[in-house]
């Protein structure tokens, strides 16, 4: 049983630093945006 608790728990931090890493990743993109509302077309760099 105890083992099974540490897989676990390896697990569960893995997946946290996955999300942790995908979240740094998406905040750190560059690139243009493109937006098509109800006032037109918007460019933004990022």
């Amino acid at each position: 049983m105890n083992r099974n608790i540490l897989y676990l728990v390896i697990g569960v931090l893995a997946a946290a630093v996955a999300v942790v890493g995908y979240q740094l990743y998406r905040e750190q993109q560059t690139g243009v945006t493109v937006s098509i509302g109800k006032d037109g077309v918007s460019i933004e760099g990022k």
